[in-house]
Order: C-alpha cells, then structure tokens, then sequence
C-alpha cells in the first residue's frame, strides 16, 4: 500500500527542501522506497519487496 507522506502541490517547500525532505523520509522510513510521483506531485512511500524472499 503506498502512503503519501507530504502533497507538494498544497506545500510552499522550495525545491531544495522538497530534496532533503525526500532524504530525511528514506531515512526515517527505512523499509519504504520514497518517490517524488509526478501524476499525483506528492512524495510517496511504497513498502520494499524482497524479490529473492519469494
């Protein structure tokens, strides 16, 4: 399930700050792949799947 952690859309976050908070997310969310998704302009976190688990 993907999560949106932060609407660029509503936000005034510069682009800098929009970079470094996509690096604090990765960071804080560890088991997440963190993406800037163009179609929705949020920063979004999908759960990391472990092909090799399968």
């Amino acid at each position: 399930m993907d999560k949106v952690f932060i609407d660029v859309r509503t936000s005034d976050l510069t682009l800098t700050e929009v970079l470094r908070m996509i690096e604090e997310i990765q960071a804080e969310n560890p088991d997440y792949d963190i993406f800037l998704d163009g179609d929705t302009h949020t920063i979004m976190g999908r759960p990391r799947v472990n092909l090799w688990e399968r």
